[in-house]
């Protein structure tokens, strides 16, 4: 895919991971860069376009969609998530992660999707995880919002591949952010992030693997659970 000269448009593009996004397709060439997020004026990098977008909103996703009829590339980028065990998580706070990360992300597809087939197809980017593939107590609700936007990445792959839209998975281990401010272990910077995924789009891929993390959890998958969760007792 040619980044030069595209309309794009990123979701939670005010901070973090899609702060980065916006900046580093700014810096590629891109023609427009929309930025949305909750509130606007949050969004201060030069070169983008702030707009408003709630992804957890029907309403304001649909409004945001009628109004940008130029858009060639969507990053679903906009997530949350907070620490907690499974037995112990709120339902509450378990239904507000599902809403932005899994309903937010379809619910964006579906508005956009119209948009990217008139434009010439284009690509829609979901920013997942490596714990889409690979469960950790303290963050089970995460990690399950992240399989879900997993399986319903590829099933866009499918359904879009008609109209010629690509879509991409993005997975990583920790990045340096916000939502991992308080979580212990390496850390990768946001530019690699960018790096990787704009290395991706324009070699044509469908998945983007960033660090050795999501490498080395996405080749387990074919191994026996005991590789990715083994047993301290039977050591």
């Amino acid at each position: 895919m040619q980044l030069e000269g595209i309309t794009a448009l990123v979701t939670g593009a005010n901070r973090g991971i899609g702060k980065q996004f916006a900046r580093a397709l700014v810096e590629a060439g891109a023609a427009k860069v929309y930025a949305g997020a909750r509130d606007p004026a949050s969004v201060t990098d030069p070169g983008v376009v702030a707009v408003q977008l709630d992804v957890t909103d029907d309403a304001s996703v649909r409004a945001l969609a009628a109004e940008l009829g130029d858009v060639q590339l969507v990053i679903n980028n906009a997530g949350v998530g907070a620490p907690a065990l499974p037995l112990d998580i709120d339902l509450e706070q378990a239904r507000w992660e599902f809403d932005v990360n899994y309903y937010g992300t379809l619910r964006v597809a579906q508005a956009f999707a119209p948009i990217l087939a008139r434009n010439g197809g284009g690509a829609v980017v979901n920013m997942l995880s490596a714990l889409s593939w690979f469960a950790m107590p303290q963050l089970s609700n995460y990690s399950a919002t992240k399989s879900a936007a997993w399986s319903l990445t590829n099933a866009l792959r499918l359904q879009l591949r008609e109209q010629g839209t690509r879509v991409v998975g993005v997975h990583v281990g920790y990045v340096d952010t916000d939502l991992t401010a308080g979580l212990e272990g390496d850390k990768v910077h946001v530019s690699a992030v960018s790096d990787a995924l704009l290395a991706g789009l324009r070699a044509d891929e469908d998945e983007v693997l960033v660090d050795d993390t999501s490498r080395q959890v996405r080749a387990g998958l074919s191994a026996p659970l005991s590789a990715l969760y083994p047993d301290p007792a039977a050591a």
